[in-house]
């Protein structure tokens, strides 16, 4: 039986790191509406009560207010959950953030499914394509802990707007032995392999591992790409694995109708056409437990095993 990994909550590490960044640089701040508790907030209000404001439930203000303290020469961390920040503030985001190239860190908090029993309107599963439609704005999405520390730390050093997907349910480490574990607009590759490539986002990464660990056991090598960076894409790395493998797998915990499927699919068509397998969730998502949305829509390592099977079996 193989030992059970550790599993780290992405948001500790986030807050964590925001109040490292934050005990340095005196320009960091945060911006929230009524998610001290679930952005994992308490202990920076606490160490700097002067530097969070939180808007109450007021989305389109809160980016709004963001972007005015950027105009003021901060640094803010916008923090709420994705659904809410993309969807309700999402004119604020394309007009005060996104087209003024204003330096202002968009922080989806919990993405994808991560809310489970709350069902559609909690689940964040169209951001990306959302967020991927604005012109030139960077789409962050960290697969574990390293990554995560990794990333806000990118983001508060560089200048302009930024959109990351810091996720809610603990996750393995995929970046064991790279250094470092985050380049910015650079596509990881953990595992190589010829016969299949599977490129996978976020919490979906440790599955994409597990996958190729047991299509190894069948004689499959599968090429495993942690895609960090969905926009820009790393257009030479995605390049690569259509010349030298023969089909590839995405994997997404969101739509792939404009989502991470969809960019690279976009590309491949028009590049190097190979077989390809979308696994995303593309209806409302049910309600149900994180386990239970996973296994529904596809998004275990069973589920990319068996396609991987699927597409090598059509592709010979």
């Amino acid at each position: 039986m193989s030992e059970k990994l550790e599993e780290f909550d992405n948001r500790i590490i986030f807050a964590k790191t925001l109040i490292a960044l934050a005990t340095e640089n005196p320009k960091i701040v945060v911006v929230c509406n009524d998610s001290v508790g679930s952005s994992n907030l308490g202990e920076f209000r606490d160490l700097f009560p002067d530097r969070l404001i939180d808007v109450g439930i007021a989305e389109q203000n809160m980016v709004g207010v963001a972007a005015g303290l950027a105009n003021a020469g901060f640094t803010p961390f916008v923090c709420a959950a994705a659904p809410f920040l993309t969807g309700r503030a999402l004119e604020q985001i394309k007009a005060d953030v996104v087209y003024t190239r204003t330096n202002v860190k968009l922080c989806g908090m919990s993405p994808g499914v991560s809310y489970g029993e709350l069902g559609p309107t909690h689940h964040s599963i169209e951001d990306i394509a959302w967020m991927r439609a604005l012109d030139s704005l960077p789409i962050v999405l960290p697969a574990d802990e390293a990554q995560t520390k990794e990333a806000v730390t990118w983001a508060a050093n560089t200048t302009g707007p930024v959109f990351m997907r810091i996720g809610r349910f603990k996750v393995p480490s995929v970046s064991q032995g790279q250094s470092p574990a985050f380049v910015p607009n650079k596509a990881m590759r953990i595992i190589d392999g010829n016969d299949i490539t599977i490129i996978a986002t976020g919490t979906l990464v440790s599955r994409a591992v597990a996958a190729a660990h047991q299509l190894k056991s069948e004689g499959i090598s599968a090429r495993v790409i942690n895609l960090s960076t969905v926009s820009p894409l790393d257009t030479a790395e995605i390049l690569l694995a259509a010349k030298e493998t023969k089909a590839i797998i995405t994997a997404e915990e969101s739509v792939t109708r404009g989502g991470v499927g969809g960019a690279i699919a976009e590309f491949v068509v028009q590049n190097h056409p190979v077989a390809m397998k979308l696994l995303g969730t593309d209806t409302f998502a049910p309600t149900g437990s994180v386990s239970y949305l996973l296994e529904h829509y596809g998004l275990t390592a069973d589920s990319i095993v068996a396609s991987a099977r699927e597409l090598l079996k059509h592709g010979k």
